[in-house]
């Protein structure tokens, strides 16, 4: 006869995986740590995105993901890389997913832990350790945003978590040139968490535009073909919307895309974001030094600090090894020279970017040269042009650092 106490010692009954159901519980909530949110790249458990695992005796798991807002863009990874997470410790085929949707009250918990308690504001003026660096030029057609975007990449692809903000309302272009469009060529929407917007990423570089944000207006349009024809106070307040309502997290670099000019948003830029240094992209030919030069002016009268300057659409060398010099030569060095005039410290040519066929398929169809022929001439000079930014030291002169002494 069995002694009455004898169950009391015997082992948790195991399932199919071998494991007791709180093993299995425990496993599982282990391997979804390793699951991150594909807008707010953290992982679930700490966004607070898994309501509950549970198991059964069989070594069936069921796991319980609260999303941010009904119809969350990402539901169908987060619930692909849930199941993957889940199987991977109960079996192929063991484990359930339900998808729910947060409450109010989480969801304002939710913007509360990205902001760390910071008051609703933005996070890149005075004081920042993030480095914001302005992309401008005197004028249009010079390939900035084409240059902003794979620099971009380039450098999320070091390791380093990028930002880039499309300033150039008007003639917006970034979403298509990171391949955030569809086929109809409409960019991908951001997504709203109550007064927080999540941002589309691509390539690693957490992008916002004005272009996420219209409508066609006739029904066949393209949004893509949507004009903006907004004045001065309209853009201040956009690019003010951008820096504060869009979540970006940690970065280690904010990019900006300038409009071509010295025009309202140029201004904005030096109330906004006083601590951006600024580099100005211009053409070989002599004749843009002029225009190009304007654009560097404005940026020290609104107390931005340049750093450099890119020569776009350089000499293009041939099979046999002449370089055609289609738009001329000397162009960026003039300038750089013009803007070293009176200054302290000289404003180098940072990078001379050779015209190019990949630079451009990659521009049109979404996949920037840097990342589909890293071994063309264009990408090679922009990655170049990468690690030197990389490379230099942030300018923390002046700035008020967070730190408090016990």
């Amino acid at each position: 006869m069995p002694h009455p106490d004898a169950d009391a010692d015997a082992p948790a009954p195991t399932g199919a995986s071998g494991m007791s159901p709180a093993e299995l519980e425990r496993r599982v909530s282990a391997a979804l740590g390793g699951v991150t949110d594909p807008e707010i790249r953290r992982p679930l458990p700490e966004l607070d995105m898994i309501e509950s695992v549970t198991a059964d005796e069989s070594g069936r798991v069921r796991v319980v993901v609260r999303l941010t807002i009904v119809g969350c863009p990402a539901s169908d990874r987060i619930e692909r890389d849930v199941r993957t997470a889940a199987e991977s410790v109960a079996g192929s085929g063991n484990a359930d997913v339900e998808l729910t949707v947060m409450t109010p009250a989480q969801r304002n918990a939710l913007t509360e832990r990205l902001r760390a308690g910071r008051p609703r504001g933005n996070p890149f003026g005075p004081g920042t350790l993030t480095r914001v660096i302005a992309i401008t030029s005197g004028k249009g057609g010079v390939g900035k945003s084409t240059i902003t975007a794979n620099l971009a990449v380039a450098l999320a692809a070091r390791g380093l978590a990028v930002g880039l903000v499309d300033a150039d309302v008007h003639g917006f272009s970034i979403p298509a040139l990171l391949g955030l469009v569809d086929a109809e060529g409409t960019p991908a929407k951001p997504t709203r968490v109550d007064e927080m917007i999540l941002p589309p990423v691509a390539h690693g570089v957490k992008t916002i535009s004005i272009g996420m944000f219209i409508e066609p207006t006739e029904p066949g349009q393209r949004a893509s073909s949507v004009a903006v024809a907004w004045r001065g106070p309209m853009l201040h307040r956009t690019l003010s919307q951008f820096l504060t309502d869009v979540y970006f997290g940690d970065l280690d670099v904010l990019l900006v895309d300038l409009p071509p000019g010295t025009g309202d948003i140029a201004i904005s830029l030096g109330q906004l974001l006083p601590n951006a240094e600024v580099v100005v992209v211009t053409t070989p030919q002599p004749a843009a030094a002029d225009v190009a030069e304007r654009s560097g002016v404005v940026a020290r009268q609104t107390g931005q600090r340049l750093i450099g300057v890119v020569e776009n659409m350089a000499g293009l060398a041939g099979p046999d090894g002449t370089v055609l010099e289609l738009f001329g030569s000397g162009g960026g060095a003039e300038v750089a020279r013009r803007l070293s005039e009176g200054q302290d410290a000289p404003v180098p040519l940072l990078a001379s970017v050779p015209l190019s066929v990949a630079l451009r398929e990659g521009g049109d169809a979404g996949d920037p040269v840097v990342h589909a022929a890293p071994d063309d001439p264009a990408a090679r000079a922009i990655e170049q042009l990468a690690g030197e930014l990389a490379a230099r030291p942030r300018n923390l002169a002046g700035r008020r650092l967070d730190v408090s002494l016990r």
